[in-house]
């Protein structure tokens, strides 16, 4: 007898991110994973009025990840990586791979995405700071990348 797979929606709360091997811990904001293709349109010599439509390039859209400012670095080594191959001094690869990990109600891991050689294009290290206000310091990091792609591998459990 096969597993039902459950048909209800993933809240979008319960999610993880990691790079090079280690969880990012308080990521509280992920931004959508979209990709857009062009479309590029021609018309055949023959036929001055119809047009046609054919996909072109696609497009994967940069990537924001924010969280709370805490005493872990992550965000900022990153972005410092980036930083240093600016300068001119040798930083290494200041590319990575990101996992985006969904969860269930139960808390099993439900669907997981591979987002490729992604490389922070923008670092906020703080949020504008208000002595007189009542708000959560916030760094985020926006995350360019070559693509993502759904991990089969992660069976939705039923």
């Amino acid at each position: 007898m096969s597993q039902e797979v459950s048909q209800d929606p993933l809240e979008t709360a319960k999610f993880r991110v990691k790079w090079d091997g280690t969880y990012i811990p308080g990521v509280s904001r992920v931004s959508a994973l979209r990709r857009t293709t062009e479309v590029v349109e021609h018309r055949d010599g023959g036929d001055p009025t119809v047009s046609r439509k054919a996909p072109g390039r696609t497009v994967y859209e940069a990537i924001t990840l924010q969280r709370g400012v805490t005493e872990d670095s992550a965000f900022e080594d990153w972005a410092n990586l980036v930083f240093e191959v600016q300068t001119g001094v040798e930083s290494g690869n200041f590319r990575k791979d990101v996992y985006l990990e969904l969860y269930n109600e139960a808390g099993q891991l439900a669907r997981a995405y591979k987002i490729y050689r992604c490389w922070p294009s923008a670092y906020d290290a703080l949020p504008d700071l208000d002595g007189g206000g009542n708000a959560i310091a916030i760094e985020q990091i926006r995350l360019e990348n070559e693509g993502w792609e759904r991990d089969v591998a992660v069976v939705e459990p039923g």
